[in-house]
């Protein structure tokens, strides 16, 4: 085949849609890092947000605008001024505008309560609004995969006639087949007058397990632009995974006659920050970047791997950057050692954010015998992304057994103050926390905990993962250490700092 390879447009929307999916909410620091590593994996454009949903993720988009790291910059924004307006500030003139409304009979009547032509009106309107801000605006039938066929192609010409210049078709809800989804593409490709003045896009979420199926299919139909995160993060089942539509992509370039700007080298780091920073991790046996996806058990495998890696390997583990196994570090690895480690698993740290994290690896090597990768991860992810701290744990004792009340007494530091009191609970942890409620002074409710060893052994890290619930604000915590105990406080701390500050943004912002 001697066609030429067309070059598929990688649009990122893990900071967006990945994050999203429960438990996946990240600070700004954390939003910031997971940029630079997306720039390094050279994606071409990063969502990096929703800007009008709060003035976090306003400041979040923006950071990562002002960035400048390469990538295009987009802000995700309804069909709505405000929303627009709110995204056009956020992204610069040289970020992307991102606008959608819904497009399918149940969204237009059931959710909008628009009849069609008024959905044209407002869509068209908001391109021509974006467009007074950037010129690079992309427009999205909400819901496409259940559209009207005839109506996408009405509306899709009317918004590239008023300036967009990137259409996305997204299978919203994950209905769509491979088979269907394709012939969609090809009926917008054939039918709509402009279409050539625009990039055709693509968003599948994976609620029948079909997003990367889908996605692959419109790229074979003609499709110029793919929309997916890493891991396949994203709300309810998720959206179509990057690293497997870059690989099918890269592996089969025969078939598909396209490839990606993708360093391949880069996913394995992409994807194991993602699922650091996020707190949800990968299984075991997720194609490209699970532990088992180059690992061979049954012996005529092995046997055929031993002999030649190409019998049952169809790429290298090597080709996604996955080395096969951790780097060791301990209590005699050097400063310079540890920020090249540091750098080689996708964390770019400052001088000040350099001596916390070394120090607390010190602290943690009197504890460990050998410090891994994950321990690395565990310790930035705790020590630097954990947000502004308004309370820090100072001390904590905590006394249970079978015939014991447990009980929990734990100092907190505010600025220069500190805070002691003491509670009673089912168990040391539901203790502690109460005794800091009692110090902070009001209650919270925990929706989730979750504890994991980071890595084996008895002296492994332990990494724990709370949400956290109070006044109608929501926030994920994160905490991590080789006591339990300290690591749930620490979790539990980080989210209730996390609500009280966005209870003191709102109440600045209201003028209280």
């Amino acid at each position: 085949m001697g066609s030429k390879i067309r070059k598929i447009v990688v649009f990122d929307t893990t900071l967006r849609d990945g994050e999203q999916s429960p438990g996946a909410s990240m600070n700004i620091k954390e939003k910031m890092e997971v940029a630079r590593q997306l720039a390094r994996l050279g994606v071409d454009v990063m969502e990096a947000g929703f800007p009008v949903s709060s003035p976090g993720d306003f400041e979040a988009v923006k950071a990562v605008a002002d960035m400048n790291l390469g990538p295009v910059v987009a802000g995700l924004a309804r069909a709505k001024e405000i929303d627009i307006k709110t995204a056009g500030k956020a992204v610069g003139k040289k970020g992307r505008i991102h606008t959608f409304i819904a497009t399918s009979p149940i969204h237009m009547e059931k959710k909008l309560r628009m009849a069609p032509p008024d959905v044209i009106k407002a869509a068209v309107n908001a391109v021509k609004y974006a467009r007074t801000f950037t010129k690079d605006v992309e427009f999205s039938c909400e819901d496409a995969g259940r559209t009207d066929w005839g109506f996408m192609v009405e509306i899709v010409a009317a918004v590239i006639e008023a300036g967009a210049k990137t259409i996305n078709i997204p299978d919203t809800v994950g209905y769509c087949t491979p088979w269907e989804f394709a012939e969609q593409i090809r009926y917008l490709k054939e039918n709509c007058p402009n279409i050539d003045k625009a990039i055709i896009s693509v968003h599948c979420h994976n609620d029948l397990g079909m997003s990367v199926a889908n996605s692959l299919a419109a790229i074979r139909a003609g499709a110029g632009q793919v929309e997916c995160t890493i891991n396949g993060l994203g709300e309810r089942a998720g959206n179509a995974s990057l690293e497997e539509i870059v690989m099918n992509l890269k592996v089969r370039r025969d078939f598909y006659q396209a490839d990606t700007n993708i360093k391949t080298k880069e996913i394995f780091k992409t994807s194991r920050l993602v699922s650091q920073v996020t707190g949800i991790r990968v299984q075991p046996n997720k194609a490209i970047v699970g532990m088992n996806a180059f690992a061979h058990e049954a012996g005529i495998h092995q046997d055929g791997v031993i002999k030649e890696r190409a019998t049952y390997e169809i790429m290298t583990s090597e080709s996604v950057g996955w080395k096969g196994e951790s780097m060791v570090m301990g209590k005699h690895s050097g400063r310079n050692a540890f920020n090249k480690r540091m750098e080689a698993l996708g964390y770019k740290l400052d001088k000040q954010e350099l001596e916390r994290a070394f120090d607390r690896f010190k602290r943690l090597c009197d504890k460990k015998k050998v410090v891994y990768d994950e321990d690395l991860a565990a310790i930035v992810d705790d020590e630097i992304f954990s947000g502004n701290m308004l309370w820090e744990l100072d001390y904590q004792n905590t006394n249970s057994g079978t015939e014991t009340i447990p009980t929990a007494t734990v100092r907190l530091k505010k600025g220069k103050e500190m805070f002691l009191d003491s509670g009673t609970g089912d168990g040391p942890v539901d203790a502690a926390f109460k005794a800091i409620e009692r110090i902070v002074g009001q209650p919270f409710n925990l929706n989730e905990y979750a504890l994991e060893a980071v890595t084996g052994g008895k002296d492994a890290l332990g990494s724990v993962r709370v949400r956290v619930t109070s006044g109608g604000k929501t926030a994920v915590g994160r905490g991590a250490s080789t006591d339990v105990i300290t690591a749930s406080i620490k979790a539990y701390l980080s989210a209730i700092n996390n609500i009280l500050l966005q209870k003191e943004i709102k109440a600045k912002k209201n003028g209280v």
